[in-house]
């Protein structure tokens, strides 16, 4: 199984439990063997100090290490955890079983981690763009694009984006949003964070209502941030062309029924965000398992190869059954667990 750990004050029994289940169908739509998990603590970060952090993880780890390992359940990052929390993870697991560095992906690099790793579920989303944007005879060059959530994938993607001549004009976060209709100079803004902690006063731009960035006109928006953003309040008040489902289910299914019937093309996230589990496969199967180290460049060529795989495998999967990419997405994962699931005589 393998699944992010996510520290966040929502988490609870039930999300963790669909979570886990939209693991389990991006592992098979990505083609990775992988069953889906996932796990988290309710809590709220900016109240725990470093030291209490990682006490946290600690005591969560001798609660779970029997449940976790290297061919049982890998963990992996999510949101509020990050390579620091990994390394943790993997000190306090080895004192029970010796030294894994497989029994978690997204380490530090010192200790097993993969380059490209921190940013690969952001460069899937890139790939991911790319691969529907050319079903359609375009490309990333001048689209405008919007991105909710400048967190770890959202400063990855609009940094991409920007790099291939796209055109961000919408940012936001925990701390606000800023737009600037003429492109926003991502490296300028990423600097401007890193000294100030946030997007305010951002002098590339001018500040914007969070909330109206979603229904701000654009090309392309991408949601990063938590689920059930798009709902059927907002929805008949998206503006944007495409959506590339960059978190886990910011749609839900009123807005989706809302934004297919506007004509709107949504990328599922059981594709879009992919990348992560991924580049988590490359780390723990070749670089931990086997001990071979991939350069970078390898890395990204591999992510590519299997992004670009995929949605070729959804398209097919859309054509024969003349479904959108969500069922399309969907309908490829459950057919092939239900043919594992057969093969091992687990019928009926």
């Amino acid at each position: 199984m393998k699944g992010g750990i996510r520290y966040h004050p929502e988490v609870n029994p039930d999300e963790v439990n669909a979570l886990a289940q939209l693991m389990t169908w991006k592992s098979v739509v990505a083609d990775i063997p992988y069953g889906g998990a996932k796990g988290g603590i309710g809590c709220t970060l900016r109240d725990l100090s470093t030291s209490e952090l990682e006490r946290l993880t600690r005591v969560f780890t001798q609660k779970i290490h029997d449940l976790i390992g290297t061919h049982t359940d890998v963990l992996a990052p999510d949101m509020g955890t990050n390579s620091q929390t990994m390394a943790w993870i993997l000190d306090e697991y080895s004192k029970f079983h010796g030294h894994s560095p497989a029994v978690v992906t997204g380490k530090p690099i010192d200790l097993g981690g993969s380059l490209g790793r921190e940013a690969a579920t952001g460069r899937g989303v890139v790939f991911a763009t790319e691969a529907l944007l050319a079903e359609y005879g375009k490309s990333i060059e001048g689209l405008t694009f919007e991105i909710q959530r400048f967190g770890n994938v959202g400063s990855w993607v609009a940094k991409i984006f920007h790099e291939k001549s796209g055109k961000v004009i919408a940012l936001s976060n925990i701390t606000g949003a800023v737009k600037n209709p003429n492109g926003i100079d991502i490296p300028a803004l990423i600097q401007f964070k890193e000294s100030t902690g946030s997007l305010y006063n951002f002098p590339g731009g001018e500040s914007m209502n969070p909330n109206e960035l979603l229904v701000h006109e654009c090309d392309v928006l991408v949601p990063c941030a938590l689920g059930g953003v798009l709902n059927k309040e907002n929805a008949t008040h998206v503006k944007a062309k495409y959506i590339i489902e960059a978190t886990n289910h910011p749609t839900d299914p009123e807005a989706d029924e809302i934004l297919s019937k506007k004509g709107v093309i949504i990328l599922p996230d059981i594709y879009a965000n992919a990348g992560g589990v991924i580049v988590s496969y490359f780390e723990w199967v070749q670089q931990n398992i086997q001990g071979f180290m991939w350069e970078e460049e390898q890395v990204n060529k591999e992510l590519k190869k299997y992004m670009t795989k995929a949605f070729k495998n959804i398209k097919s999967m859309c054509q024969t059954h003349e479904c959108n990419l969500w069922m399309g997405a969907f309908t490829l994962g459950l057919n092939q667990v239900a043919r594992a699931t057969l093969l091992r005589g687990w019928e009926a």
